[in-house]
Formats: C-alpha cells, sequence, structure tokens
C-alpha cells in the first residue's frame, strides 16, 4: 500500500496537498485520481510534441524572486518551438522586450508552460525545469505533460506583423481606465500560479510555476473597483491545479492580450477564492469566484508580433453569465415588495 506525506499527498499521486484539498472541497477527489493518474505524464506523448511545433505563440508561467507568480507570451514561427525527445521541449525564442521573464529564466527555473492552438481549440500543458539557456532560447526538461478539455476557448487566427513602434512598458500600482477597458472586455485571460508553498523548496511532486487559460463571454471579469478584480470558476478538468496552488500560495500573475493591438497587460495579485454567497449564485455557470487584490500592473505595448481574428466564440460560454446580468439578478432579488 502506497504511504501517505505528511503534507497529505501520496508520493504515488501527480497532486500535491493544495491540489488535494480543493479536489476534497469540492467533491471530485476520487474522479481527479482516476484522471491525473492516467493523464498526468511525466514526458510528452507523440501528439504533445507535434502540437507545440506547430504553433506560434506559448504561455508560460514563472516565478520571480520574490515567489510571485508571472504569465508571459513567447512568439515565433511555428517550429520556433521542438521536442528532440518525449522528455525535452527545445523553444528557440527569448522573451519579449520589456517582460520580467527575462529576469525568471534561469537553469534550474521551474516553468509551467501552456500550448494553445486557438482556431481548434486543443491545448496542453507541461510543467518543467529549465536545463539549457543559451542567446537563441532554452530547453525544458519535462516534469508533467497534460492535455485539457477545448471549453470555454475562443477561436482566432493569428497573423505575424511588424510591431508599429518602439518596445516599451507602462507600470502602475492600481488598473487605470486603459487597463479597465482591456479587461471588461476580455473573453480570455492566462493565470499563472506557484506549485511550492512560500520558503520552500520544490519536491519532487511539485512543479512550481504553472499557467492555466480561463475565458468565457465578453465582460466576465470584473472590475470591482482599481485594485480588485473578480472572476468566475467554470466547470473545467476537474484537476484543480490552478485552484490548488492558490491553497498553498495565493499570489497569481495574470496576462490579458490585447488581440487588436498585440499590447500585453500583465496583473500582479493575491487570490481569494468565494465557495459561496449572492454573488456567486447571481452568476450563471459560476462554480467558484476568484476575487484578486492587484498588486503591480504592467503593460507591455509593441512587443508581440502576433495579431488575432476576431473571435468565434465557444458554445460552452453560451450556458454562462456576465456581471452585468448577475448585478440585475441581485437587483431583483434586493427590490422591496411593493
Amino acid at each position: 500500500m502506497a504511504t501517505t506525506s505528511p503534507d497529505g499527498s501520496r508520493p504515488d499521486s501527480p497532486f500535491h496537498a493544495g491540489e488535494l484539498a480543493i479536489q476534497e472541497r469540492a467533491g471530485g477527489r476520487a474522479q481527479a485520481a482516476v484522471l491525473g493518474q492516467r493523464g498526468i505524464r511525466a514526458y510528452m506523448p507523440e501528439q504533445h510534441r507535434q502540437f507545440f511545433s506547430q504553433l506560434p505563440f506559448v504561455l508560460v508561467g514563472s516565478i520571480d524572486a520574490s515567489g510571485q507568480p508571472w504569465a508571459s507570451v513567447l512568439a515565433g514561427r511555428p517550429g520556433f518551438m521542438h521536442s528532440p525527445d518525449p522528455h525535452l521541449l527545445r523553444i528557440d525564442a527569448r522573451p519579449l522586450p520589456q517582460d520580467q521573464l527575462e529576469a525568471n529564466l534561469r537553469l534550474g527555473a521551474r516553468l509551467g508552460m501552456l500550448g494553445i492552438e486557438l482556431p481548434t481549440r486543443r491545448r496542453n500543458r507541461l510543467n518543467g525545469q529549465v536545463t539549457a539557456l543559451d542567446p537563441a532560447g532554452f530547453s525544458v526538461n519535462v516534469l508533467q505533460s497534460f492535455g485539457n478539455c477545448p471549453r470555454y476557448i475562443q477561436g482566432r487566427e493569428a497573423v505575424f506583423v511588424d510591431p508599429p513602434g518602439p518596445p516599451r512598458v507602462d507600470e502602475h500600482e492600481t488598473l487605470n481606465e486603459a487597463d479597465r477597458a482591456l479587461i471588461e472586455a476580455a473573453d480570455t485571460l492566462f493565470i499563472a500560479t506557484n506549485a511550492t508553498p512560500p520558503g520552500n523548496a520544490p519536491d519532487a511532486r511539485s512543479t512550481g510555476a504553472d499557467v492555466s487559460h480561463r475565458g468565457g463571454r465578453p465582460g466576465f471579469v470584473r472590475v470591482a473597483d482599481p485594485g480588485t478584480l473578480v472572476f468566475p470558476d467554470f466547470n473545467g478538468n476537474s484537476l484543480y491545479q490552478t485552484l490548488g496552488n492558490l491553497q498553498l500560495d495565493p499570489r497569481a500573475g495574470l496576462i490579458f492580450i490585447d488581440f487588436a493591438s498585440g499590447d500585453l497587460l500583465q496583473v500582479c495579485c493575491t487570490a481569494t477564492l468565494v465557495w459561496d454567497g449572492p454573488e456567486l449564485s447571481a452568476f450563471a455557470g459560476a462554480e467558484r469566484l476568484l476575487r484578486l487584490r492587484v498588486e503591480r500592473v504592467r503593460r507591455l505595448v509593441n512587443v508581440l508580433p502576433l495579431r488575432w481574428s476576431a473571435p468565434e466564440y465557444s458554445p460552452y460560454i453560451a450556458r454562462t453569465g456576465t456581471w452585468q446580468e448577475a448585478e440585475a439578478q441581485l437587483a431583483t432579488q434586493h427590490k422591496p415588495a411593493p
């Protein structure tokens, strides 16, 4: 019989204590155990190796010296990533100008990577460790490789362009009006988290940084005030890696892509998970809410050489709500009786 570690995880399980705790509370621990044992591998299957090689961009989660997670984008012509063998992914690209990833990318760093093909809504994730770093790019040793479902992904076609001007970074502590406009119109975001508890070194079960996708109808992210964001957590793959990581370390790094201009908005924040209450009940399709306190904001301008077509919305988002609808429902509930 497999033994249980002091943190509640098991050596034969791909999940750490935070993931197990969220799976237990959500009532899906048994299901996650089956899915995890079957689908989370310590190598890349052939279809994943081919998949990464055909992508024009990839999402990267990394951790800075203070332990803050960051979500970033790397871009290149298809073929800029390739897998020499099932245990290795080579990326022939360097971080975009002004991106925090440049400082976080070092030998031994634990990275999370999300390959996502928007036109087909395919996505595969890889968590690993940097084993080589050179002026042309870097190599990642695979620690975990697994697929994700296509739900809530908006279809978009990408084209390469020359950025219209020199790159620059606009940095501030709270969201400004331009940030708010981008976020409140967004149908897609990506979230980086840290699987390692603060102050602890990664162990064999931990994967350091992780990065994941979230999508919904335009308006699914609410700017409650310049220092607070709220968005729903919909039904997903039932593994709860992102929420489990936040159970260990509540810090998160969001990135919003302006698909029309190529600007990138990075938001460092601290997350609180909301499991019940009228605000949650009023949002159609939401199983939980994530409430995030904004700590730092960076807008990267003229850095991404990609532009995307108008979205073809996922059929799954028709089952979900917006904050405007939720607020209208709450107002009706609280309307005084005549």
